[in-house]
C-alpha cells in the first residue's frame, strides 16, 4: 500500500535510543508492535479491569481485549487514510501498557498513596514499561522502541506543556518533541480509544443489566442505530449486536470522512507539517463530536457512577491506595526482588519502587497481596 505523504514513513524513522540493526524483513513498526505483544506487561492487561473486575465475569472487557478491540479500530481508520498501519497499530495495541490494577479507580487509589511523590499517571507508566520495567534483552532495559511510537505514547491525548516527571526525565534523555502535535498514526490510535470505549462500556453496561436498550432510545445516534437494528430482528441480543456495530461504524466512517477533510485543507507535504499544526488533523465531525459527548454523560451517569460500580470502585481504590501507603511507609515487606530498589522509607526511591510494584500488578495479585499484607489469617 503506498502511503500519503504526510504518513510516518518507516524508511525515515528517527531511530531507536539505543542503536541496533533493523531488520531486513520487517519494517521498524512491525518490530515494535511484535515486542510490544511479547512484552509481559501486555499480557497481564488480560488480568486488569476495564470497568469491571475480571472475575465479575468472562464476557466484559479486560485491559487486554480494550486494546485489541482499539487495535483494530485504528488499523482500519489508518488505512483509509493512507497512514503507516504498522505503527497505528502498535500504538494501540501498547497505549494502556502502565494502567494498575482495577482500571481508573486503581489509578486514583495509587495516585493518593504517592501524591506527595508526583502521584501517578498512567500514560507516563506506559512509557516507563516500555523504556525501563520490561527485562527481555541483554543491551538494554525496556523495549527499546522507535521514536515514533515513544513519541506517540507520550503524546496520546497531545501535546505536554506540563508533562508527567518521568515523561519529562525521559525527554530530557530523548527529545520526544512535547509540545509538538503527534503523528497522526498516534492520534489516529487515540481516537480509536474514544470510539472503543463509547461502544464496548455501553455493550458492557447492557451485559450487566445496569441499563436496558429502551434507556438508550433517546441518545444521538445510538436512539437511531437502535431503531435500524430492532427492524432487523426481535432478538434483543441480536439488537445489542446490531446497534454496536453500526454506531462502530458510523463513528470510525465520521472519523475518516472529517480527517480527510482536514487534511485537503491543510495539504501537508510531510509528517512535520503534521506536527506542525496548531490543532489534531485527526478527529469527529461537530455532530459526532456532541454524539459522542453524549454516550459519556450517559455512561457517566448510568454505569460508572451506578451503585455497583461504585461500590466496586471504592474496594478497589482503597486496595491499591493502601497497598501504595502500607509499602511506601514499610518497604522492607516488599520481595527480595524489589526491597533492595526501595531504600529507604517514604523517600523517592521507595515511591518509585512502589508505583512500579503496584502498578504492575493484576486485579488477582493486587486482592492476593493486599489479604496477605491486612489479614493476618493469610499466610505472608
Amino acid at each position: 500500500m503506498t502511503l500519503a505523504p504526510y504518513a510516518v514513513m518507516p524508511e525515515t524513522s528517527r531511530g531507536r535510543l539505543h542503536n541496533e540493526p533493523e531488520a531486513a524483513d520487517r519494517t521498524p513498526f512491525q518490530r515494535d508492535r511484535d515486542r510490544v505483544v511479547h512484552a509481559s506487561a501486555f499480557r497481564k492487561l488480560q488480568y486488569k479491569t476495564q470497568v469491571f473486575v475480571t472475575r465479575e465475569g468472562d464476557f466484559y472487557r479486560t485491559r487486554l481485549t480494550h486494546s485489541l478491540e482499539v487495535a483494530q479500530i485504528a488499523r482500519s481508520i489508518a488505512r483509509r487514510l493512507g497512514l503507516d498501519e504498522d505503527l497505528t497499530e502498535a500504538l494501540a495495541l501498547a497505549h494502556d501498557l502502565g494502567h494498575p490494577p482495577f482500571g481508573h479507580a486503581g489509578e486514583t487509589g495509587l495516585n493518593e498513596a504517592l501524591e506527595a511523590f508526583g502521584g501517578f499517571d498512567h500514560n507516563a507508566q506506559s512509557l516507563r514499561v516500555v523504556t525501563r520495567l520490561e527485562y527481555k534483552y541483554a543491551g538494554f532495559d525496556g523495549l527499546n522502541l522507535s521514536w515514533e511510537m515513544l513519541e506517540g505514547l507520550a503524546k496520546h491525548n497531545g501535546p505536554l506543556f506540563n508533562p508527567p516527571d518521568y515523561i519529562a526525565e525521559f525527554n530530557a534523555q530523548y527529545d520526544l518533541e512535547l509540545t509538538r502535535q503527534p503523528s497522526a498514526e498516534a492520534q489516529v490510535a487515540a481516537f480509536a480509544d474514544d470510539i472503543a470505549y463509547n461502544t464496548h462500556d455501553l455493550d458492557d453496561g447492557l451485559r450487566a443489566g445496569l441499563f436496558k436498550l429502551d434507556d438508550l432510545a433517546d441518545l444521538p445516534l445510538i436512539g437511531d442505530a437502535l431503531r435500524t437494528a430492532r427492524g432487523l430482528t426481535r432478538d434483543e441480543k441480536r439488537v445489542r449486536n446490531e446497534m454496536s456495530r453500526r454506531v462502530i461504524h458510523l463513528m470510525i466512517q465520521d472519523v475518516i470522512v472529517e480527517s480527510q477533510a482536514r487534511l485537503q485543507a491543510l495539504a501537508p507535504k510531510d509528517v512535520e507539517a503534521i506536527r506542525d499544526c496548531e490543532t489534531p488533523v485527526v478527529g469527529f465531525s461537530p455532530t459526532m463530536a456532541a454524539a459522542s459527548q453524549a454516550v459519556k454523560k450517559f455512561l457517566f451517569t448510568r454505569m460508572y457512577r451506578h451503585w455497583r460500580v461504585n461500590r466496586m470502585s471504592l474496594k478497589a481504590q482503597m486496595v491499591t491506595k493502601q497497598l501504595g501507603t502500607l509499602l511506601l511507609e514499610r518497604p522492607d515487606l516488599l520481595p527480595d526482588e524489589w526491597r533492595g530498589l526501595a531504600g529507604a522509607s517514604n523517600s523517592p526511591q521507595a515511591a518509585e519502587t512502589v508505583r512500579d510494584y503496584v502498578a504492575g500488578m493484576t486485579d488477582r495479585f493486587a486482592m492476593e497481596e493486599y489479604a496477605r499484607l491486612t489479614d493476618p489469617a493469610v499466610p505472608a
